[in-house]
């Protein structure tokens, strides 16, 4: 899956801190949109470290659900935390998966679709391997209106640098990220009975550091870019942040509304 996805991704631990801790607050009402079944048999496709995955099994009594993502290093990552005997964590691609037509009950995806180039062959695989009248459902970023945190980052950034402005148009133009463009999607995949909508969480920081951290690791679009700069660009594009998240204020907690696009289907005879 390595070529038909654009995250960059290195470490369970670093992804933990770019996404993994809000991926785990998003998964609760991404479940109350998607719903679930005791047991179904389930795929979560681009698993991440586990987040959707363990979610589900703490809330229904499934059959068995297998997580799938392209990184060996998250598989790896969640496996070790997997104690349940019903979950398998499998590396595979999203636009090939590695199951025969009609395997599952239920096919979710959170925050994955954005990050594939061909997004549509991904969601016509989710369909494929889904059994008749099964759901089908996915979420991803509202990159451009809804995702405040990230925003900071790229909007500073792009005063600073003409290289960051290429690179914020990139993130926020990102497939399936648009209004209406996944319940377009699904129902050019043959989906019936499509819904869509949104989903807002809170994305909290104990302190700048907190918020700032992620960005130098290795995980994800907005610390690949902060490893291009030099260490005196990375200085005073800190500053700049920085600024931007204290607003006149002390140092200390801040929360940011974060907001997804959800849709589901069902899968027809």
């Amino acid at each position: 899956m390595t070529s038909t996805s654009t995250f960059k991704a290195s470490d369970g631990d670093g992804y933990e801190l770019v996404m993994g801790r809000w991926s785990r607050r998003l998964a609760e009402p991404f479940l109350d949109f998607s719903g679930s079944a005791d047991g179904e048999q389930v795929l979560d496709v681009g698993c991440g470290t586990g987040s959707l995955t363990f979610a589900l099994v703490a809330r229904a009594k499934i059959e068995s659900i297998c997580g799938l993502d392209f990184s060996p290093e998250y598989i790896n990552y969640a496996s070790r935390r997997n104690s349940h005997p019903r979950i398998e964590f499998k590396v595979g691609d999203a636009c090939v998966l590695p199951f025969p037509d009609c395997s599952f009950d239920r096919v979710l995806s959170l925050l994955l679709l954005h990050f594939v180039p061909q997004a549509d062959r991904a969601v016509a695989e989710m369909r494929r391997v889904a059994r008749p009248h099964s759901i089908v459902a996915a979420a991803v970023w509202d990159a451009r209106g809804g995702y405040v945190a990230n925003r900071i980052l790229f909007d500073t950034a792009a005063m600073l640098d003409p290289t960051a402005n290429e690179r914020r148009a990139r993130n926020y133009t990102r497939p399936m990220t648009r209004p209406g463009e996944l319940a377009t999607a699904w129902r050019k995949a043959g989906f019936e009975n499509v819904q869509e909508g949104t989903l807002t969480i809170r994305m909290e920081f104990a302190s700048f550091s907190d918020y700032w951290v992620p960005y130098v690791g290795k995980e994800g679009p907005a610390a690949e870019y902060v490893s291009t700069l030099s260490a005196d660009q990375q200085q005073k594009l800190k500053d700049a942040v920085e600024r931007a998240y204290l607003d006149g204020e002390q140092d200390g907690i801040r929360s940011y509304a974060a907001t997804a696009w959800v849709v589901r289907g069902t899968t027809p005879d």
